[in-house]
C-alpha cells in the first residue's frame, strides 16, 4: 500500500461492506443501527477495501468512530493508527471531540485508542447486554459494559 491512504466515501447503502464491518461489531442489526446515519468510508489497496470507518456525528462538537475495522491480512501492521490520524487531521477543525467506545473487556482496543491519544470518560453500563440478543464473548469474558474514549483535538 502506497504512503498515503486510498480512502473513499461510500454513498449507496448497497456497497457498505458489511464483511469488514462485522470484524467490528458483532451483528448486522447492531450495524444497520448507526450505518444508515453515518458517513462510511473504506480504504482501498488496488481498488480492493482493506478497512472501513464509520462516523456518526452526534452533534456540531462531538463525531463519534461507531465501527473502525481492518482486514485480517493487514492487521497488526498499523493500517488502524494511519486511519485514525487521518480521522483526527481531518475532522479537527470541525468538531471539538471525536469519540469512540469498546467493550470493558477489549484490553486491545482499549490500549490501541490510548496509544492514538484517546482518554477514558465514561461508561456504558449493561451496553451489550440491552443491545444485543444474545451473549456476546470476547478474551473468555462476556460483554456488559462500554468504555468510552475521546479524543480532544488541539485545532479546536
Amino acid at each position: 500500500m502506497q504512503d498515503d491512504l486510498n480512502i473513499k466515501e461510500i454513498t449507496d447503502h448497497k456497497d457498505f461492506p458489511y464483511d469488514l464491518l462485522l470484524l467490528a461489531d458483532e451483528t448486522v442489526a447492531a450495524i444497520n443501527n448507526y450505518i444508515f446515519n453515518s458517513k462510511v468510508y473504506t480504504v482501498l489497496d488496488q481498488q480492493q477495501p482493506i478497512a472501513v470507518f464509520c462516523l456518526y456525528p452526534h452533534d456540531t462538537q462531538t463525531l463519534e468512530i461507531k465501527n473502525i475495522a481492518v482486514s485480517v491480512p493487514h492487521q497488526n501492521k498499523g493500517l488502524g493508527s494511519r486511519i485514525l490520524h487521518y480521522i483526527q487531521k481531518n475532522y479537527a477543525k470541525s468538531y471539538a471531540n471525536l469519540i469512540v467506545g469498546t467493550a470493558d473487556c477489549g484490553i486491545h482496543q482499549i490500549r490501541f485508542y490510548e496509544r492514538n491519544g484517546f482518554v477514558p470518560y465514561g461508561i456504558r453500563k449493561n451496553f451489550f447486554i440491552d443491545n444485543y440478543d444474545q451473549p456476546i464473548y470476547e478474551n473468555g469474558q462476556r460483554l456488559k459494559d462500554m468504555v468510552l474514549l475521546k479524543y480532544q483535538s488541539s485545532g479546536s
